[in-house]
């Protein structure tokens, strides 16, 4: 288990019978960043990799561009 389970867990047992719209997901992540200007890359990755998950082609079998 990575670390990083613990808090998608949190997120799936307190908030996961919500429903939420992209344009408010983008919206916490714009707040996040600016509260955490240190973890802009990741939140980038992340919101890049949730937007193209349906293009395939748009990522190399290692993960980069």
């Amino acid at each position: 288990m990575y670390f990083t389970d613990r808090g998608i867990e949190e997120l799936e047992k307190r908030r996961g019978e919500e429903e939420v719209t992209f344009e408010w997901l983008a919206e916490q992540l714009r707040t996040f960043v600016d509260l955490n200007p240190d973890f802009e890359v990741p939140v980038e990755r992340l919101a890049t990799w949730l937007a193209r998950l349906d293009d395939e082609d748009d990522f190399a079998a290692d993960g980069d561009e």
